[in-house]
C-alpha cells in the first residue's frame, strides 16, 4: 500500500496536478513494482497565507509525503526519491531545490484496508523490493 499527499501553492499546483499525478504514479510503478490500479494520490493546493516555506524556495515549491507499508530496502526508497525528483524536474521544469519528499513507513498491521488490518490482506504485489 502506498498513499501520496502533495502540498503546494494552489495557483501553481492546480496547473500541474494531473501531470504530476501521472509522473508520481509511473515512478511508483517502476520502482516499487505496484500494479497500475494502485493510484492513491491526494493534492492539497494551499493559499499563500497557509503555506510558509524558506525564502530560498520559489512559488513552485512542493512537499510530497509518501506513506507506505514498511519492508522496502533503503536503496529502493532512495531510487524512488531520485526518480521522482528527476522526472518532476525534467517534465514539469520544477527546480530540484523546490521538491521535497518524505517517506513514512508503517507496519502493515497499522493500516485498515478493505475491512481488514493490512497484515491480513492478500496483496497482488511484493513489498520487499
Amino acid at each position: 500500500m502506498v498513499q501520496i499527499k502533495v502540498y503546494g501553492l494552489a495557483d501553481k499546483l492546480n496547473l500541474v496536478k494531473s501531470e504530476l499525478s501521472n509522473i508520481i504514479h509511473t515512478s511508483v510503478i517502476e520502482v516499487l513494482q505496484l500494479t497500475p490500479e494502485k493510484r492513491f494520490h491526494r493534492f492539497f493546493p494551499l493559499d499563500k497565507s497557509d503555506f510558509y516555506y524558506p525564502s530560498d524556495r520559489s512559488d513552485n515549491y512542493l512537499i510530497i509525503e509518501i506513506s507506505m507499508f514498511d519492508g522496502r530496502s533503503v536503496e529502493t526508497k532512495k531510487q524512488l526519491i531520485r526518480l521522482l525528483i528527476k522526472n518532476i524536474n525534467e517534465k514539469l521544469n520544477i527546480p530540484v531545490y523546490d521538491i521535497e519528499i518524505t517517506i513514512f513507513e508503517t507496519p502493515k498491521h497499522n493500516w485498515g484496508i478493505r475491512g481488514l488490518p493490512g497484515d491480513e490482506l492478500n496483496l497482488n504485489y511484493k513489498i520487499e523490493v
